[in-house]
């Protein structure tokens, strides 16, 4: 099933904006869906400088790891 998840967050809130993140990688796409990411808005802060390296969120994993499992999946991801 394909499955479309949206990042809307900036970096100010890294929890909301790991948690799509997380349920695509460690959910939809660990038990063999096809989820697409779209990341709109503020969540376009994620793209500029090292805030993905220095992104976390509280209780989900580090937005430097969540992007890493996106690649290794092969997630596509518009902006």
């Amino acid at each position: 099933m394909k499955i479309l998840t949206m990042v809307t967050s900036g970096v100010g809130d890294a929890t909301k904006a790991s948690v799509p993140i997380h349920l695509a990688v460690n959910g939809s796409a660990e038990i063999g869906d096809e989820p697409v990411v779209l990341i709109a808005g503020d969540a376009a802060e994620w793209l500029s400088g090292d805030a993905i390296e220095t992104g976390a969120g509280v209780g989900v994993p580090p937005m430097r790891e969540l992007v890493a499992k996106l690649r290794q999946h092969a997630v596509p991801v518009f902006v």
